[in-house]
């Protein structure tokens, strides 16, 4: 039961289905008193200015329970993602930068945006529809990547609060954009709701036959932004099988994840087999592989993807999706060169990604599910993150 003068954090638990265990029922702790989410927002001055002849605003949402979040309307993104952990201490668990020029200078582009219109890579930059050869921008070497260098992560989107707990962020991609197309209309709205859980929903529609595979790109730590390497954050995945790549992340068919590290089924620590002798790992220089999830999605619950629990933090993240896929990226490429919002460098594996997805070069791959849109059928798709705490 919740009220203004307690604070309990849940999750829903499902049982899985297939090989390995469900996962444990968290210990819920209730708080003495409702956190204010206000009093640890990460600076907010340095947004205010013009990109892309529009102005770049900050959303702030929170919830009855203290939880909130801070969004920008460039790229659609997730500033930062506030949590009470088993002590009741507020924990910021998404990493990002303290002003819009943070983002603009980054390597790293992608930063809690949202990507597209193709999320992932396409191999050669190139894919063929209804006979025509399409050319897309290479961002990637030769491949396209997250929608190309120009994507909607570089994009300044027009954006509405209806009320606290809800952003609603919409954009027109035109005919042509990186390549693809088709004009296309897409709006996200990200929900922070009572029962503790961060709801993206998805909404796209197209005047061409086209592709698109959107997605969040958050860079998640469940001990904190700045408090070290994820490699002892416990991940589940509800997968048993994965998309093996080559030397350029590009898929090359679909492999069981038994018997290798990939295997994540029960319960087990991300940096626990990471270091191993596996040609996947060496190609990802770690983990930048898509899961392919098991079962089929309820029904606006959807299935459940995967949970994490920060070992430091006791917060535990599942993750809900309709998508039949889920890219784990270990934070590889982060190479300290940009600071964070309380001042800590983005070092090497300190923060990690779960992006709810359609499959890496689907376009190029008919064994793989389509993504291709049609003129006149509206796309859905939501993304659930349910938050609780566990001992």
């Amino acid at each position: 039961m919740r009220t203004t003068s307690s604070f309990i954090l849940s999750i829903a638990v499902v049982v899985a289905t297939g090989c390995g265990t469900a996962p444990s029922t968290p210990v819920l702790k209730p708080h003495g008193h409702v956190i204010d989410a206000a009093a640890a927002w990460p600076g907010e001055t340095l947004f205010s200015d013009t990109l892309l002849d529009r102005p770049v605003h900050l959303f702030r949402l929170r919830n009855r329970g203290g939880m909130g979040a801070l969004l920008t309307d460039y790229g659609a993104r997730m500033v930062g993602f506030i949590v009470p952990d088993r002590d009741g201490r507020l924990v910021d668990v998404v990493s990002g930068f303290s002003s819009l020029k943070g983002y603009l200078r980054s390597g790293e582009k992608y930063y809690g945006a949202i990507v597209g219109r193709y999320a992932n890579r396409i191999a050669g930059a190139s894919f063929d529809l209804d006979g025509k050869t399409y050319r897309l921008n290479a961002n990637d070497g030769h491949n396209h990547l997250h929608g190309g260098p120009k994507g909607f992560h570089d994009r300044v989107w027009k954006a509405h609060q209806p009320d606290s707990q809800k952003v609603v962020f919409e954009l027109e991609s035109p005919d042509g954009e990186e390549g693809y197309p088709g004009n296309l209309r897409v709006k996200v709205a990200y929900l922070l709701s009572d029962d503790n859980e961060l709801v993206i929903d998805y909404e796209m529609e197209t005047d061409r036959r086209t592709v698109a595979n959107p997605t969040n790109h958050n860079f998640w730590n469940l001990n904190g932004e700045g408090s070290g390497p994820i490699d002892d954050h416990v991940l589940q995945i509800m997968a048993d099988g994965y998309n093996p790549v080559d030397s350029t992340l590009i898929p090359i068919g679909i492999a069981p994840v038994e018997g290798t590290p990939f295997d994540f089924r029960n319960p087990t620590r991300m940096g626990a087999r990471i270091a191993a002798d596996d040609v996947q790992l060496r190609c990802g220089k770690g983990y930048d592989h898509n899961f392919i999830l098991r079962g089929a999605p309820e029904p606006v619950k959807g299935r459940l993807a995967a949970v994490v629990r920060g070992d430091l933090s006791g917060i535990v993240m599942s993750v809900y999706t309709d998508q039949p896929g889920l890219q784990f990226y270990s934070g590889n490429f982060l190479k300290g060169e940009n600071v964070l919002k309380k001042g800590s460098w983005d070092a090497y594996r300190t923060s990690f990604c779960l992006e709810t997805q359609h499959f890496p070069d689907s376009p190029n791959q008919p064994g793989f599910p389509t993504v291709v849109m049609e003129p006149g059928r509206r796309y859905t798709s939501r993304t659930r993150h349910v938050f609780g705490v566990m001992e």
